[in-house]
């Protein structure tokens, strides 16, 4: 690889990484996030996440979850809880029905996965 091309690639690299950083800092400044933890659509699904998290711990601790397996529940978990704080954040922190029934038909289906994986 001569000069040139080192010299591009470095300079794609730090526009790219400058856009994102100033996407992100616009990001925050222009759209804060409120979120209300007492509201009870968002209470339930943050319950449900933490007793599924403890489900999970607890099958790892009994041998009934391997390392794969948590990994992919926990991949799961995390994709739910994205979805939900970008819901609230579509909702001044709240999240309507329709999306708390998405999030609560995911949370199932992954109910049923620890429950089979557990016994």
């Amino acid at each position: 690889m001569n000069a040139k091309s080192v010299v591009r690639a470095s300079l794609i690299g730090f526009i790219a990484t400058a856009a994102l950083a100033s996407g992100a800092a616009m990001a925050q400044t222009t759209a804060p996030q409120v979120s209300d933890p007492g509201h009870p659509r968002v209470t339930e699904v943050n319950q449900r996440l933490e007793n599924q998290q403890t489900r999970i711990q607890n099958g790892v601790a009994d041998g009934q979850i391997n390392a794969k397996q948590e990994a992919r529940d926990e991949k799961q978990d995390a994709n739910i809880a994205q979805r939900e704080s970008a819901d609230e954040a579509k909702n001044g922190g709240h999240l309507t029905k329709n999306e708390q029934h998405n999030l609560n038909k995911s949370l199932n289906h992954d109910s049923r996965r620890i429950h089979k994986q557990r016994h």
